[in-house]
């Protein structure tokens, strides 16, 4: 870790480094003075916080790419709530360094620590007007935070919010983006998850229980499919095995509803096996058992009272 840190660090710190020093050797052997030796403080502010954000974008790179290779498969879930964490630490780290560092260079203007000893004696009436203007970004705030350390959603985890089905690709601390199947990406303020229902099918792990149902003729086979079904799962990779059924669930005057229960290790294999049992057994019962599919009846009426001797 010492080297690649090391590498990492030199990599990244090194046009932060440059500018600083230059600013300060500058600073020291010149000694200008008015707006110029002003716009050289302002540099060796901004170039010191620059450093310092690199510094700390290497630290937490580097950690977390050390963990991430150190984590057994299993724990996937795991290493994809430390990622969550990590980005949102990440981004409030730099936050905060932004904010001190317009701070740092604001006091450097006589003028404006002149002008601060008057806002102090209206800050209670700024920070009230402040709070109530700011309530959905501060609320969408601790909701970012709520969420890292909460470990309710985490990148990479397969949601299902307002009937769209897709991955957590990317959370701040204001916005979360979900990433849908038809690659479409959509933005939702990260306190809708802490305030609003939602599915999380990664939670406790990535395995799903999936269903395919059919619609079927009263006379189909049943027991015929069971085998079938068996057979079918056995030749297709995306089964993991765990479990698998097919039972009738309800009846109509026309058909009955037959249902196949398969399982899979994540939501995309879950997708492609459900799929592909249904096209393989409606192909099966097409070839090898026609009266089984649902069919619409049609028969001559039962002549009524009176009709057989032609009277109206």
């Amino acid at each position: 870790m010492e080297t690649a840190l090391r590498t990492l660090l030199l990599r990244r710190c090194l046009p932060p480094s440059l500018v600083l020093l230059c600013a300060v050797g500058l600073k020291a052997f010149l000694r200008p003075a008015d707006w110029w030796g002003r716009a050289l403080t302002l540099v060796v502010i901004g170039a010191a916080a620059w450093l310092l954000v690199r510094i700390a974008d290497a630290v937490i790179d580097t950690w977390y790419a050390r963990y991430a290779a150190a984590a057994a498969p299993e724990q996937d879930a795991r290493v994809r709530r430390v990622r969550t964490q990590v980005t949102l630490i990440h981004r409030v780290v730099t936050a905060v360094v932004v904010v001190v560092t317009i701070a740092a260079m604001l006091l450097t203007f006589p003028a404006m620590r002149a002008v601060g000893a008057s806002m102090l004696a209206s800050a209670g009436v700024l920070g009230i007007v402040a709070g109530i203007a700011a309530q959905s970004t501060l609320g969408n705030l601790f909701a970012g935070l709520q969420i890292a350390f909460g470990d309710t959603v985490r990148i990479g985890d397969t949601v299902v919010v307002d009937k769209e089905w897709g991955q957590v690709e990317e959370i701040t601390l204001t916005f979360l983006v979900v990433r849908t199947w038809d690659e479409r990406r959509i933005t939702m303020p990260v306190s809708y998850f802490t305030s609003k229902p939602y599915e999380n099918w990664s939670r406790g792990g990535a395995q799903l229980t999936g269903t395919v149902f059919l619609h079927l003729d009263h006379r189909a086979p049943v027991q015929l499919m069971r085998e079938r079904l068996e057979l079918i799962l056995k030749e297709l990779p995306e089964w993991d095995g765990r479990s698998s059924g097919l039972v009738v669930t309800d009846t109509t005057p026309h058909t009955v509803q037959v249902r196949a229960v398969v399982t899979a290790k994540d939501s995309d294999d879950l997708w492609t096996l459900r799929c592909a049992v249904r096209e393989r057994l409606i192909a099966w019962l097409a070839a090898e058992h026609p009266y089984a599919l649902p069919r619409i009846a049609s028969a001559p009426a039962a002549p009524g009272p009176g009709e057989e001797s032609g009277q109206a």
